[in-house]
């Protein structure tokens, strides 16, 4: 899945009436009256703009200047995150599909199970406080996101190191047991049906 995508979608669904209704308002100058009517998503304005081609994934300026014109810094400062990133992984540096796959569920499981005490976790991965703190800061209100994109950063920081194994390890010595064992659940159940 294209990254800027899904990126795209996380701020579309993060988007209230009155924001989006200010994003279509600001997009006049690009987009014709008729088409910025029928827009009623932050989706769906995000592919017109796509499809005209006045963002891409490496073409984001007028994606932040409508996101601060809002004042959506939250938003600014995970599109900035993503240009200095470059989200763009190099694919000898990434985990093979099947880890991927398993990554992703244990990332999905992790995020529904795991609440305040998310920071031990992400401290049992190695990653740093300043980056948690830069991760708290985007998303200052939504704890299930802090998490998120704090494993997101774990798995861009480890590469094709990332394993699966390592987040149930990290559950464990943070006797999350319960945690680790839903883990351990999904992926018995995506492995058995995979092979």
């Amino acid at each position: 899945m294209d990254p800027f995508f899904t990126l795209l979608h996380s701020f579309s669904s993060s988007l209230s009436d009155n924001e989006l209704s200010s994003l279509k308002f600001l997009c006049r100058g690009k987009i014709g009256k008729r088409k910025l009517e029928a827009v009623r998503s932050g989706i769906e304005l995000f592919t017109i703009l796509l499809e005209q081609q006045v963002i891409t994934s490496d073409k984001v300026e007028f994606l932040e200047g409508l996101l601060k014109s809002i004042k959506r810094e939250d938003l600014v400062s995970q599109l900035q995150q993503f240009v200095e990133e470059g989200e763009v992984n190099d694919p000898d540096d990434e985990p093979d599909v099947h880890e991927k796959r398993l990554q992703k569920v244990a990332i999905e499981v992790i995020c529904e199970n795991v609440g305040r005490d998310w920071r031990m976790l992400i401290r049992e991965l190695g990653l740093s406080e300043v980056k948690m703190d830069r991760i708290v800061a985007a998303n200052p209100f939504n704890l299930r996101e802090q998490l998120f994109q704090s494993l997101r950063e774990w798995q861009k920081w480890k590469g094709k190191d990332a394993k699966a194994a390592d987040l149930i390890k990290a559950l464990r010595d943070r006797n999350m047991n319960l945690v680790a064992d839903r883990v351990e659940q999904k992926l018995l159940l995506l492995n058995t049906g995979t092979k």
